[in-house]
């Protein structure tokens, strides 16, 4: 039975498998694991700090070295069910070397959490950080999100808040109806209402600051394709943003080019936060 897209169950369920689409992801994924935690280790750093009242509202601020340098708010993947911030800290060597601060945020993970609560509380994070940060040496005013897969999809979630100045959202998911079809549900648990409230495509802001939706060209055609539709919705309503393929990147190699200071996306966000 075609389920979405000509794609039946089963299709679906590969084309959105990333661990699986990369034959080498457990070794990259250790990487990252080893080089956060070193990161954690020797990185000056204000860890696990409470922006709400749940366990896994906490959020990790890596300083700059220059007070009231702009922040990078980064929230982590996993299809909204796995992973955690402390895994991602390796991606905080790009934007500190650019002057840039970090703020790493976790959330409440599926099936604990519906869509809807850890949307809020990711928009929670990014306005307790609008109030605080300023606390920690940065400029209060100078917030910019960024986030990887589903938190990509985040991302483009907090681009309403007036206190995002600019958003740079890698691999994310625009449209959550696919994702309601396939595996990915069975923890997420969403139905219609949810997931159309809770997709970007068709939840456009009336304004924004710049949005950057990357993607690598090595990754599966549904996530290709979900980029390239959200950038032209986008675009088509007149809001400032653009499409940025990472060529030859695949679903993991693409934060690579984020935590390397002169990588494509690290760039991206330095215009960004230079616009």
């Amino acid at each position: 039975m075609t389920t979405y897209r000509g794609m039946d169950r089963a299709q679906l369920d590969a084309a959105y498998n990333n661990r699986a689409a990369v034959a080498n992801s457990p070794a990259i994924i250790a990487d990252w694991n080893a080089r956060s935690a070193r990161i954690r280790r020797e990185r000056n750093a204000h860890l696990d700090l409470a922006y709400g009242k749940a366990a896994r509202e906490r959020l990790d601020f890596f300083p700059a070295a220059q007070p009231n340098a702009p922040t990078l708010v980064f929230i982590h993947g996993g299809y909204w069910q796995m992973n955690d911030k402390e895994n991602f800290a390796f991606v905080a060597d790009g934007p500190l070397a650019r002057g840039i601060n970090v703020a790493l945020v976790g959330y409440t993970l599926a099936p604990e959490s519906r869509l809807d609560r850890i949307v809020a509380e990711v928009r929670r994070a990014v306005l307790w950080l609008a109030e605080h940060i300023g606390e920690h040496g940065a400029a209060p005013a100078r917030l910019y999100v960024s986030g990887w897969s589903a938190g990509g999809h985040l991302t483009a979630m907090t681009m309403p808040l007036r206190e995002v100045k600019g958003g740079l959202a890698i691999s994310g998911i625009y449209d959550l109806e696919p994702i309601r079809l396939c595996y990915l549900n069975d923890k997420l648990g969403l139905d219609e209402d949810e997931a159309l409230r809770n997709s970007p495509l068709f939840e456009m802001p009336a304004m924004s600051g710049p949005l950057v939706a990357a993607y690598g060209t090595a990754e599966l055609p549904e996530l290709c394709r979900q980029s390239t539709d959200y950038t032209q919705v986008w675009a088509e309503r007149g809001l400032p943003g653009h499409l940025l393929p990472i060529d030859g990147a695949n679903h993991f190699t693409i934060l690579e080019t984020l935590a390397d200071p002169h990588g494509a996306l690290c760039e991206a966000l330095v215009a960004l936060t230079n616009g």
